[in-house]
């Protein structure tokens, strides 16, 4: 049978419907996974076709996923960092949901505070496991739209909860059905989808969640679950590790609008960014991150590194300030107490900080040499130079220029009288056993000492 795709402008046949199939023994794919050896990735050389929808963005999880790899956030602090997100998003809404955990007074709390902040964006929603009780805390919550933990993979179905596929698609659909009786979106969350049996659980599962949404008339999304960081963007690559695969058969063989599908990655093998970006490639309109990453052992997708992505795919800041990133990594960082590596892309303190003297050298004369972007316009993060027993005097010349925001015909070069004194002095401190960078304070000490008068000058052009 025949039907016109209004989007391909062509005939496509109709797709095959899958069915359920309650098998007696979990499909565990041992092929793939037996535990003894590092997961590997089978190819079957089918490729499928790369849809980007026609509008795309960021859905948070610092929350909820984040909050379970650190110490509990106090509702203040969450308030904060919502308020940031917010204006990191933008008035288009680029972060368009955050979502929130409702089973402490802190948890409770903290949703209050930022339901009452009347943002725009992102949208409140919230988690919860598929049962009853879970659901009544959602009822009181006032949101409209709540997640719905439905575990996937026969690891969860018969390892951990001890259930044929039929009974929990049952248990499944119970607590849908109890959330569209209410008017609430529910989210189903397709955890472990990367070890689920995709044709045999899926596909129908997701198929029969798409036509209980049209009789209810409400949008029902599924959020598709990369629970242990398995998934692989490769193109040929067999399922059920293929992020194309799974986002084009989500979105293909079940029904599932571009707009009602979510990608959640977590980044044990390091893919997490890719995967993500993969997703919206092939077809998922939404990815779900968590600020810096945070979450469950390796953590979620980094909520800035998505932000970075867009702007990348589409050529335009879809109205996002990535300012906000470095003021959120500020503060996690201060009064959060949360650790951030130096190293870490976008937000470590030395992500855009050069130590080689050759590469100083190149940034003193040009600094797009060597840094990815306008770091200071755009994440009000101007690289910068390390000073060291490697840098020389380039790497003390960028740091006078960049401390005391030297420009034009005020920029100091590295031949400069005082540069030569600061590397003499810097290099005896490093030939008696220094072995640590020199910080800000004491390199702006070492300018005093050299030079008092000269030191006046350059503090005039800093205020």
């Amino acid at each position: 049978m025949l039907s016109f795709d209004e989007r391909q402008n062509l005939l496509m046949q109709s797709q095959y419907h899958y069915s359920l199939q309650d098998v007696k023994e979990p499909n565990l794919y041992r092929e793939l996974y037996d535990y003894s050896h590092v997961p590997k990735v089978a190819f079957n050389m089918r490729h499928v076709p790369m849809d980007m929808p026609d509008e795309i963005w960021i859905t948070d999880t610092t929350f909820r996923d984040g909050q379970q790899s650190v110490s509990p956030f106090t509702p203040e602090q969450i308030l904060h960092l919502f308020k940031l997100m917010s204006r990191l998003g933008g008035p288009r809404g680029m972060i368009r949901q955050s979502e929130f955990f409702l089973y402490t007074d802190n948890d409770k709390e903290a949703l209050r505070l930022c339901q009452e902040a009347d943002l725009p964006f992102p949208e409140i929603t919230t988690w919860i496991r598929a049962n009853e009780k879970d659901f009544e805390l959602v009822k009181q919550a006032n949101v409209k739209e709540t997640g719905v933990l439905v575990s996937c993979s026969d690891y969860h179905i018969f390892n951990k909860m001890h259930l044929t596929r039929a009974q929990a698609v049952d248990k499944y659909l119970g607590i849908v059905k109890s959330a569209l009786s209410y008017g609430i979106r529910p989210r189903c969350h397709f955890e472990d989808i990367t070890r689920a049996d995709f044709y045999g659980f899926v596909v129908p599962f997701a198929t029969e969640l798409m036509r209980l949404g049209e009789e209810s008339g409400i949008p029902i999304k599924i959020r598709a679950c990369d629970t242990m960081g398995y998934g692989v963007s490769y193109p040929g690559a067999a399922m059920p590790r293929s992020v194309p695969g799974i986002i084009y058969g989500l979105h293909h063989y079940a029904g599932v609008p571009s707009a009602q599908l979510e990608w959640h990655g977590h980044n044990d093998f390091y893919k997490v960014v890719t995967n993500a970006a993969t997703a919206w490639l092939f077809g998922c309109s939404s990815v779900n991150c968590s600020l810096l990453g945070i979450g469950e052992r390796t953590g979620n997708c980094p909520l800035e590194a998505m932000a970075v992505e867009y702007q990348s795919l589409r050529g335009e800041t879809g109205g996002m300030d990535l300012t906000a990133v470095t003021e959120i990594a500020d503060y996690m960082e201060r009064e959060i107490g949360l650790e951030i590596s130096p190293r870490q892309p976008f937000v470590g303190r030395h992500f855009n900080v050069t130590r080689a003297g050759i590469h100083a050298d190149g940034m003193l004369k040009d600094e797009e040499i060597y840094n990815i972007f306008d770091t200071a316009k755009i994440l009000n993060r101007p690289a910068s130079v390390a000073v060291d027993s490697r840098g020389g005097t380039a790497s003390i010349a960028h740091w006078l220029n960049a401390y005391f925001r030297l420009t034009g015909k005020n920029v100091i070069d590295k031949t400069d009288p005082l540069v030569i004194d600061m590397r003499e002095r810097v290099d005896k401190l490093y030939a008696e056993g220094r072995n640590t960078v020199m910080g800000d304070e004491e390199l702006e000490i070492m300018v005093r000492r050299c030079d008092q008068a000269r030191y006046e000058q350059l503090l005039f052009h800093r205020s």
